[in-house]
């Protein structure tokens, strides 16, 4: 069941099992429909593989969570006038940029029973990341995504296949990764990105990706893990152009067992489809050091938190004014 939030009332849709199952078997008797002609797989290489070369992006909102998820106003909130959980409110940093802070409803793309498998200890942790999303989210710094967060952020990535490496560039934060088919020796420390070596099972491509400096997350949902982080990724065609993506996660100090991800990456066919560059890392130089000016942009630093003090005009006895100027 998925609940929409809007102001003063709540909207809940429920999708059902029959409904999900009615859906796919349209889909699935619409493809065995088709002119069994036309081309499924994608071109290939010059040397037999699957042609992943080109513009990909995910279509989906694991970037907010991965878990299933209701709609929200804002990635935290607050107690607002009354006190019911749909009631909650943006929280003040948050609340000025009214709806482009909205987080979008999701069935999630973990597998099994949808949950993320967390030890109690990092489960608080988990939680308490969540509640500090603006201080402690390493994208709104600008860091370097990781991986697999780096593959279903709402932006386009490239792949250049050759045959001993593949290549992936992303526009945020210039990120790139190289998975190579060949012999190579380990990176001489640990990476935001890891090491990603990979191997051809049929027309799967497998990635093992290990060397993880434990400092990236998941999502915008606080989902975490450690320096024992490591990934089995799966690339295999679904159509010329459509991969089916799957993650296996594995990281004994963070969670109790394996779990994973799958979601479908798309080719972006437009004639001019390209990446382009995305260097956040200045735009959030205010952000991260503009406690450091000898005269503050906004309106007051406490060490390295910004303060942000957000006052609306509201009529006489509208109490939510008592609650955005906490």
């Amino acid at each position: 069941m998925m609940g929409h939030w809007f102001r003063g009332s709540t909207v809940v849709t429920a999708v059902t099992a029959a409904t999900v199952g009615a859906v796919i078997s349209v889909a699935v008797a619409g493809i065995a429909g088709q002119d069994q002609d036309q081309p499924t797989r994608p071109a290939q290489t010059p040397d037999g593989r699957p042609n992943f070369n080109g513009v990909w992006q995910a279509v989906n909102e694991a970037h907010w969570d991965l878990e299933a998820h209701e709609a929200l106003p804002g990635m935290v909130m607050q107690d607002g006038v009354y006190d019911y959980e749909y009631a909650k409110v943006p929280a003040a940093p948050v609340v000025a940029l009214g709806a482009a802070a909205g987080v979008p409803g999701s069935l999630g793309v973990v597998q099994g029973d949808g949950r993320i498998p967390y030890t109690e200890e990092a489960l608080r942790i988990k939680e308490d990341n969540a509640e500090n999303w603006i201080d402690r989210d390493p994208e709104l710094k600008c860091y370097l995504p990781g991986i697999p967060r780096a593959m279903y952020m709402p932006y386009p990535f490239q792949i250049v296949q050759g045959t001993d490496k593949i290549h992936m560039t992303f526009g945020f934060s210039n990120a790139a990764r190289v998975i190579h088919l060949d012999d190579v020796d380990l990176p001489p420390d640990y990476t935001y990105m890891g090491h990603s070596v990979g191997r051809w099972e049929g027309d799967t491509l497998v990635v093992d990706v290990t060397e993880f400096n434990g400092r990236t997350w998941f999502d915008r949902a606080g989902n975490f893990h450690s320096e024992a982080l490591r990934l089995t990724e799966r690339f295999t065609p679904m159509t010329a152009d459509a991969i089916w993506y799957e993650v296996t996660v594995t990281d004994p100090e963070t969670f109790t067992e394996p779990w994973t991800i799958a979601m479908p990456l798309y080719r972006r066919l437009d004639p001019n489809a390209t990446v382009l560059d995305y260097p956040c890392i200045e735009f959030a130089e205010e952000f991260m050091y503009g406690h450091l000016r000898r005269e503050q942009l906004v309106q007051r630093w406490e060490g390295e938190t910004m303060i942000v003090e957000i006052t609306r005009k509201v009529p006489p006895g509208d109490r939510l004014h008592e609650w955005y100027r906490r």
